[in-house]
């Protein structure tokens, strides 16, 4: 099957389409899915892509496919326990332990870290959701997200950031986007109620007090946002920056409300994802799409810190 690896040495390592071995066992409860579209998350190239580097010396033509979290595609075949799902079935999700491996023809992954694809999406669509969309709910959820309450959620514009309005909206929240100012329309029409330009100085002295502040650039710590937290208030990080990794969990020691998501991929919230997609209050949000081939400038784009919503990989057209 087709499937990205890497090719070259050391840094100079690039994402190549190359041919490689197909999953040959299934584990009892795994299905095996047909791929149609993949995406790119920022935690693909902070993680896999390094991995992949250090792996490169050991022989790339040897090195199973290390690239793609999120997932939709058809299940061309399943285990002897698979019971959630039949062949035919269309599916989106991802699996995080080590990766999905979804850059590739055909992925194999838990009955449990799939579900339904929404019935009003397309393979691209339903792509661009699991990692971001399941972020956005589960960092929500540990922050005590309920109506009536206040959040200010930083990077609003970006892949998390744009269903994490959505989300909060449809929670009953308050909602406060952070983002530049060529994107201020834009996450207004998601439905956030403010909405701050952080180009136009440190916001973070001066737009107030909420009950969540929902950083997910990982770039902001307790610390750098203590003057926006009210008395009770719950910071919440998307953790994939160091300082924020190591800052977060000493702050939460002290005693206050701060907790770094930790995404998992369970069925039943990518269920609960489906109904908002299908009711309308959940939409996703394409960057741009790009062909399987071209996986390292979609890798590119994303590490430019300038895409609205999710870049998709194609797989299959």
């Amino acid at each position: 099957m087709k499937a990205i690896t890497t090719t070259g040495w050391g840094l100079n390592a690039r994402l190549t389409l190359t041919e490689t071995e197909a999953p040959q066992r299934l584990g009892a409860e795994d299905v095996l899915v047909q791929v149609h579209a993949a995406s790119v998350n920022p935690k693909d190239w902070k993680l896999n892509y390094h991995l992949a580097v250090a792996a490169t010396p050991l022989g790339t033509r040897r090195l199973p496919p290390l690239f793609g979290d999120d997932l939709a595609g058809v299940v061309i075949a399943k285990g002897r326990k698979v019971r959630h799902f039949e062949i035919g079935d269309a599916v989106y999700g991802m699996d995080m332990r080590l990766r999905t491996a979804s850059l590739a023809e055909q992925a194999r992954i838990s009955q449990h870290r799939v579900a339904k694809m929404p019935a009003n999406l397309s393979f691209n669509e339903a792509a661009s959701l699991p990692l971001a969309a399941l972020t956005a709910l589960q960092g929500l959820r540990k922050g005590g997200a309920r109506a009536g309450k206040s959040v200010l959620i930083i990077g609003a514009s970006g892949g998390v950031g744009t269903l994490a309005v959505q989300i909060a909206k449809h929670l009953g929240l308050h909602v406060t986007g952070v983002c530049s100012t060529r994107n201020l329309d834009f996450v207004r029409a998601l439905g956030a109620d403010a909405l701050i330009d952080y180009t136009r100085g440190d916001y973070r002295q001066s737009a107030g007090q909420f009950d969540i502040v929902f950083d997910v650039t990982s770039y902001e710590t307790p610390l750098t946002c203590a003057a926006l937290l009210g008395r009770d208030g719950h910071f919440i990080s998307t953790g994939g920056q160091g300082v924020s990794m190591f800052a977060t969990p000493l702050y939460r020691l002290a005693g206050k409300k701060a907790d770094t998501v930790v995404v998992e991929s369970y069925r039943q919230d990518l269920d609960t994802l489906a109904a908002m997609v299908e009711d309308g209050v959940l939409k996703p949000i394409i960057d741009s799409v790009y062909p399987l081939a071209d996986s390292e400038a979609a890798y590119e784009r994303n590490r430019s810190g300038r895409c609205r919503g999710k870049v998709v990989i194609e797989v299959m057209p």
